[in-house]
């Protein structure tokens, strides 16, 4: 494929999305500070992030499982997992963390369990896109 072509590529995935509402302005705001000194800069981010989810998930997981389930310690886990999200400019994610909050506020621990399968929905979901972008981007920037 041409450099053109895999920059177009890129650029329509990015579009997408947005357009899907994956990402918001946050996202943007990373790539504002990303230069020629670290072309990177966005990617690394986004896998720091994704690194660090994976033991918040696990700890939600864990506290899902807890008997009698321990709401406030919940909130504190999605609270922290919502604002690395927002920091990347997950959008969905960000949603569906809100949505898991309003259940930890009404102690509705079915209402949790579901939820959170839809924020790990989105989470994966955000994740493949990205990594196909970023992987798009990075071919077309070496070329």
């Amino acid at each position: 494929m041409k450099k053109a072509q895999l920059q177009q590529e890129a650029a329509f995935m990015r579009r997408s999305l947005f357009d899907q509402g994956y990402l918001d302005e946050q996202f943007e705001e990373l790539e504002g500070l990303q230069d020629d000194s670290n072309p990177n800069f966005v990617e690394e981010i986004v896998t720091l992030f994704y690194n660090d989810s994976a033991r918040m998930l696990s700890n939600i997981e864990h506290a899902l499982l807890a008997s009698p389930m321990d709401f406030d310690k919940l909130d504190d886990y999605m609270h922290q997992f919502k604002g690395s999200s927002s920091g990347i400019g997950a959008k969905r994610v960000k949603l569906e963390c809100a949505r898991f909050d309003e259940c930890c506020a009404a102690r509705n621990a079915d209402g949790c369990n579901r939820i959170f399968q839809q924020v790990k929905h989105e989470y994966t979901t955000l994740k493949k896109q990205l990594q196909a972008y970023f992987q798009v981007a990075r071919e077309a920037s070496q070329m």
